[in-house]
């Protein structure tokens, strides 16, 4: 007679109390961690032309010129519309936004601007401008909404020993 010997097998146990715990903290963390870093970009144009392209003399060329000192607007055609120096809170950004609402309602269809950046303006000063010239905040049926200024942004840099201009004289048929 045979004799039928059963193959002991034995099942391994499988620990996975310590995956387990490593997944229980890090999904919250993952999960928590994409709300927080969201980018906004922001698309930007290089100034310059094309092979051959002529500029066109008497279009309105905005420049926006922006200096540790503080910023300077002006145009390719008049020359120097306003200087906002730095006051004690920093660079003039609400200054800088009525000014140029003042230029978009004036010119309604223009929608580029130069910003030409001196080289020792900081990364937050530069983004801030740039958010202060693409939009502003306006009220419209009892709700705050972003009204757009000049969306087309294009950098350019600034010379090394460029300094903040005077202010522009009153009365002169200069400014906006």
């Amino acid at each position: 007679m045979r004799r039928r010997h059963r193959r002991l097998t034995a099942s391994a146990d499988l620990d996975i109390t310590a995956f387990l715990n490593l997944m229980i903290v890090l999904v919250p963390v993952l999960l928590l961690g994409m709300v927080f870093s969201q980018i906004r970009m922001i698309e930007l144009n290089f100034p310059g032309m094309e092979a051959g392209q002529a500029p066109d003399a008497e279009s309105f060329r905005l420049v926006v010129t922006v200096l540790p000192e503080g910023i300077e607007v002006a145009d390719s055609d008049r020359g120097l519309i306003d200087v906002l120096p730095v006051t004690g809170q920093g660079q003039a950004y609400s200054r800088l936004s009525e000014l140029l609402q003042r230029i978009k309602s004036r010119m309604p269809d223009k929608t580029d601007v130069i910003l030409e950046v001196g080289p020792d303006v900081d990364y937050q000063t530069l983004v801030s401008v740039m958010d202060t010239v693409r939009s502003y905040q306006a009220v419209v049926a009892a709700s705050v909404v972003e009204a757009e200024l000049f969306p087309d942004v294009s950098l350019m840099d600034a010379g090394e020993d460029r300094n903040l201009a005077a202010r522009p004289m009153e009365g002169k048929g200069e400014g906006a």
